[in-house]
């Protein structure tokens, strides 16, 4: 019996938390807005496409942000706000489908292939949807409709804001041939550059790789790399995905450099990482910490055992391990932060416990 083609949609919500912050006080309506904090040390969590023109995105420092953009409004976050109204969008998906794999607040992956509620086509259903969640939160949406999670995810860029595209059956590989392998879900910036300097320039330079000779360069990576470049993509949309770790970081307002002030950071995040550890009843094996200098420059030590984290006192002793080496400190630090990964049930075991100190990266 052959198998049905998939139809996936990539709903993608439009500048999420400004739209939000737009939404919510309509003096900001219609002027650049940067939700973040705009002291020294903020960075933007996101900004409006207002602000886009002036070169405002994600993760930019805020005074840089504010250097560029005089008129910007700074706006606090409100994360309850944002995961309440995520809620209501994802509360409109399950309408049309129980396979639903979020991958943040305000965008997911919809499997319709069978969906609940039958519709025409698989563009019909991606523009309901975005018209119920205009409809009932005031927000729009853009959507990728396509046979694979990959394009779909391309697609949904393609006709923002509040727009959507389709990519049809066969049609995959011409469109990702021209495309740069920056741009592609899956491939990051240090990636992309090593393909460069390689000649992987574009979707169509990657193409003409063989898989063997990309194996020798990227190691299991490659078949996935190969099979995007050719439109292909197997993954199935995952809606019970495993999280696959719990962590914390702080920005300081000045930067510090004496070890007491570290630890005492490390013990707060500690508590907090352990926190959500015991709020989804996880632990874990593996325990990094990260640290950004003044100057930009990062570095994280992680460390992997044989026994799950017992309590917030072991996170923390882990961390402090890691930190002692890097004692005293060569440049001051901006940021600290640490993540529990190989996640598993807190009662897991695996006999004696063994520390082994990873590589930085």
């Amino acid at each position: 019996m052959t198998q049905p083609v998939r139809r996936i949609i990539h709903i993608d919500m439009d500048a999420f938390y400004a739209s939000v912050e737009q939404r919510d006080n309509p003096a900001l309506r219609g002027r650049p807005v940067a939700v973040g904090r705009s002291q020294e040390r903020g960075v933007v969590a996101a900004a409006s496409y207002e602000a886009r023109p002036f070169g405002i995105r994600s993760a930019m420092p805020s005074l840089l942000a504010q250097r560029r953009c005089p008129q910007l409004v700074f706006v606090p976050p409100r994360f309850e706000v944002y995961r309440a109204v995520s809620a209501q969008i994802h509360a409109i998906f399950a309408r049309y489908t129980p396979l639903i794999q979020p991958l943040s607040l305000d965008e997911a992956y919809l499997d319709i292939t069978h969906p609940l509620i039958r519709r025409a086509s698989a563009t019909a259903i991606a523009q309901e949807i975005r018209a119920a969640i205009l409809a009932e939160t005031g927000l729009t949406a853009s959507a990728g409709i396509s046979y694979n999670k990959f394009l779909a995810k391309l697609a949904s860029d393609h006709n923002k804001p509040n727009g959507q595209f389709v990519i049809p059956p066969g049609a995959g590989q011409d469109f990702v041939a021209p495309l740069p392998v920056g741009a592609f879900h899956g491939i990051g910036p240090a990636t992309a550059r090593r393909m460069n300097a390689l000649g992987i320039q574009t979707g169509a330079d990657l193409r003409a790789f063989p898989l063997e000779t990309l194996r020798q360069h990227f190691g299991k990576a490659a078949a996935f790399y190969h099979g995007i470049a050719h439109g292909e993509d197997n993954r199935p949309v995952e809606p019970d995905r495993p999280r696959k770790s719990l962590g914390k970081e702080t920005t300081f307002d000045q930067d510090l450099r004496h070890e007491p002030d570290l630890s005492e950071a490390l013990r707060t995040l500690a508590e907090k990482v352990w926190t959500g550890c015991e709020k989804r009843a996880l632990s874990g094996r593996t325990i990094t910490l990260k640290l950004r200098h003044a100057d930009f420059s990062q570095l994280t030590r992680s460390l992997s055992r044989q026994t799950p984290v017992r309590d917030q006192a072991d996170l923390l002793q882990a961390g402090l391990y890691l930190l002692r080496p890097l004692l005293p400190l060569q440049k001051p630090v901006r940021l600290l932060g640490i993540t529990v990964s190989s996640l598993c049930g807190p009662q897991a075991t695996g006999g004696a416990e063994q520390l082994s100190l990873l590589p930085a990266t």
